[in-house]
């Protein structure tokens, strides 16, 4: 304690840290993992170079497809920002009953571009996402990238983060034997990654608070919320993809998500 260092009552200390000083106390942000000095080296080459690839060739991002794999509840609890109420400073705190997430869930496969959603599908119950399944995945998307992205069809590159199914040396020699580039992620950065940080942030925040009788009913929802995405909110979600790599080159790698980085234009 401050107090107990100084020497001094901690009423003391508090109004000269808020009042004075201004301070407030700030929680710690809880992150996949602390970085090793390769991994966060890593962070910075990578987002440089994925920015000098753009400037090189301005419609390169047109090609590049993403996609990831979620899990979705049958009741799945509300933010904390959720819960927030209005009221004044006299007001009590709300209170409201700890809820966990049930135990039925669906796990989503959902891949898109900067038009819209390109490819998804349900892994059946009991189904794990390993390199074999995920090798039949990626044959299902390259199909469909055919039928439905046929301008890029043959020079589309494909974003997956580093998942062991994603980065398996089977996964990694179908896509060389099917000409399918792929475009590197950085270690452990879900700020890079747009299912994260766009996606199924969307689809679960429509989900919170509401309880679903069955599987059906949890997967007819999110399909409702992924069709409610406008085009628009998939291509601005590419741009912030890209400024997300300008703010870890200017930030020098650390998680910066929510953390109101500025980032010069």
């Amino acid at each position: 304690m401050i107090a107990d260092e100084v020497n001094v009552n901690r009423e003391a200390v508090r109004q000269i840290l808020t009042e004075e000083l201004v301070m407030t106390k700030i929680g710690a942000k809880m992150v996949p993992r602390n970085l090793t000095e390769q991994q966060r080296d890593a962070w910075v080459s990578i987002c440089a170079e994925l920015l000098e690839q753009v400037e090189a060739d301005p419609q390169l991002m047109e090609r590049v497809i993403t996609g990831d794999e979620s899990c979705f509840f049958q009741y799945d609890p509300e933010y904390k920002r959720q819960s927030l109420e209005w009221g004044s400073k006299e007001s009590p705190r709300p209170k409201k009953a700890r809820m966990s997430k049930s135990k039925v869930k669906c796990m989503l496969v959902c891949v898109f571009d900067s038009m819209g959603i390109v490819h998804k599908e349900w892994v059946p119950a009991g189904q794990t996402v390993n390199q074999h399944y995920y090798k039949d995945i990626l044959e299902r998307l390259r199909k469909r990238v055919i039928q439905v992205r046929p301008n890029i069809a043959t020079n589309w590159i494909l974003h997956h983060d580093n998942a062991p199914a994603h980065a398996a040396f089977s996964v990694a020699q179908f896509l060389t034997s099917k000409g399918i580039m792929v475009m590197p992620e950085p270690p452990y950065s879900p700020d890079f990654v747009p299912c994260d940080f766009f996606l199924f942030q969307k689809a679960k925040s429509a989900m919170k608070r509401r309880h679903f009788e069955s599987t059906e009913d949890i997967q007819r929802s999110v399909m409702q919320a992924l069709n409610d995405i406008p085009q628009a909110a998939f291509q601005e979600c590419y741009k912030q993809w890209q400024h997300r790599w300008k703010t870890c080159v200017q930030a020098q790698w650390m998680y910066f998500e929510g953390d109101g980085i500025l980032v010069d234009e």
